[in-house]
């Protein structure tokens, strides 16, 4: 949701951390708007709907290796979010200009984008819990990407293994962990 995304960069976010009451409205009316527009042409999730999660499928192998109740989920899809976008980028999918948008609103959200230095997560890890996501079909990850302009996302398992890969090296790699992607 392109204009919902710029409302936040806009000040958005800041005003829904400030519990402004307008705000929040506003984000949980245009939010469960967007939910049910992409629900009502994707009843049973076959795809459109699974654009719902960018970010989860990463996220949910953080709460998984981490223990769930070690990160909030928010946390987690934060983090995965960012991963997504990284990862979205080291494809030519999106430009560096929206990988950088992307990762600084996460980042004003005052939600994580990269793993701590003490994760127990690395990239055998990510590789296993990932390749019993909900999303695996016929034996291959399915991943919600960003792909296109702001607002533009798929749900496929038609991209590069190295990729992927290298996507989880940077985030786990403890030397490579504070500029994670940057």
């Amino acid at each position: 949701d392109a204009p919902f995304f710029e409302w936040l960069e806009a000040g958005g976010v800041e005003r829904m951390l400030a519990r402004d009451p307008a705000s929040l409205i506003k984000s949980v009316e245009d939010s469960c708007r967007n939910k049910a527009e992409v629900v009502a042409l994707d009843e049973k999730e076959g795809g459109v709907r699974a654009t719902l999660n960018l970010g989860h499928t990463f996220g949910h192998a953080i709460e998984t290796k981490s223990g769930y109740g070690s990160w909030l989920h928010g946390e987690a899809i934060g983090i995965g979010m960012h991963m997504a976008a990284a990862m979205s980028r080291d494809l030519g999918w999106i430009d560096d200009a929206l990988y950088e948008r992307a990762r600084d609103l996460v980042r004003r959200a005052n939600v994580p984008d990269r793993l701590p230095e003490d994760s127990p997560l690395d990239v055998a890890s990510f590789e296993a819990i990932m390749a019993v996501d909900k999303k695996v079909a016929d034996g291959e990850l399915r991943l919600i990407l960003l792909k296109g302009g702001l607002g533009e996302c798929v749900f496929t398992g038609d991209y590069d293994r190295a990729t992927l890969r290298k996507t989880l090296v940077d985030f786990c790699d403890a030397a490579n962990r504070t500029p994670a992607g940057s």
